[in-house]
């Protein structure tokens, strides 16, 4: 409860970001339970829940480290970001609830648009994002740890790259490379079991966000170790990328469940 409050007293904007969307969360994991609309073979409402939980921890997250920035405006920063994922979760919702698609949806002009808009929404984000560690590399953080400094300078950084990687699913209109948006039953996660997952590479790199930093601070205490953690992480989000494009799954389904 301490660490929640002080996420509170750090960004405020933020951190009522993220308690919203954790309450959706749970709304939208209720209604996967209760209903059976599907949109490309899976619960239509496990999309909103994931994109929920993901903003959820993005903006805690980015609570915690914005406070460290002397002369950045923060609260500017918290509602630019609520805006922009606000919007992407609340239309990836109202379409779960239409049993539409949300993103790859280009069967109208409106829903073109609005695919379009959601792009726009996430790269903003990235980049304002971008921004952020970017002050944190030329920003003097004298009363902070190096090894922490850099675990951020590094978490911003992988998760940046890993959000843009959004646009090599946006390119093919589809996360999977082998099939057309395979889903498989694993977990809330859903990454297919058959072909190649565009999707595990960018949830892995991302939450290099949240990971890094926290590797850093409670267990390596070290910048060095913090370094070679960075690197690790990174050649692992760089080696479920490849395994994608190449079209094998990050896990294969035995022949059992591939017959079921």
């Amino acid at each position: 409860m301490d660490w929640i409050i002080e996420v509170r007293e750090r960004n405020e904007v933020l951190f009522y970001l993220g308690l919203v969307c954790l309450v959706l969360a749970g709304v939208f994991g209720g209604l996967a339970m209760a209903t059976e609309t599907k949109v490309f073979g899976v619960n239509a409402w496990l999309k909103p829940l994931k994109f929920a939980l993901s903003t959820w921890v993005y903006a805690w997250a980015m609570a915690w480290y914005v406070a460290y920035l002397p002369d950045f405006n923060a609260t500017r920063f918290g509602w630019a970001v609520t805006l922009l994922l606000g919007f992407e979760v609340l239309y990836i919702a109202i379409q779960a609830g239409r049993g539409q698609l949300s993103h790859y949806n280009l069967s109208s002009a409106f829903y073109s648009a609005m695919f379009s808009l959601m792009a726009f929404a996430a790269t903003a984000a990235t980049l304002y994002t971008a921004y952020v560690g970017w002050l944190f590399v030329v920003t003097p953080l004298p009363e902070l740890p190096a090894y922490y400094v850099w675990s951020i300078r590094f978490g911003i950084l992988i998760f940046c790259l890993f959000a843009l990687q959004g646009f090599v699913m946006g390119s093919q209109l589809s996360h999977s490379v082998g099939a057309v948006n395979d889903n498989s039953n694993w977990f809330i996660l859903g990454w297919s079991r058959t072909v190649g997952d565009l999707r595990v590479a960018h949830f892995v790199g991302m939450h290099a966000l949240q990971v890094l930093p926290w590797l850093s601070y409670h267990v390596l205490k070290s910048t060095k170790w913090t370094t070679v953690a960075a690197a690790v992480y990174l050649a692992l989000a760089a080696f479920t990328l490849v395994q994608a494009l190449q079209g094998v799954p990050f896990l294969k389904a035995n022949k059992t469940q591939i017959r079921s």
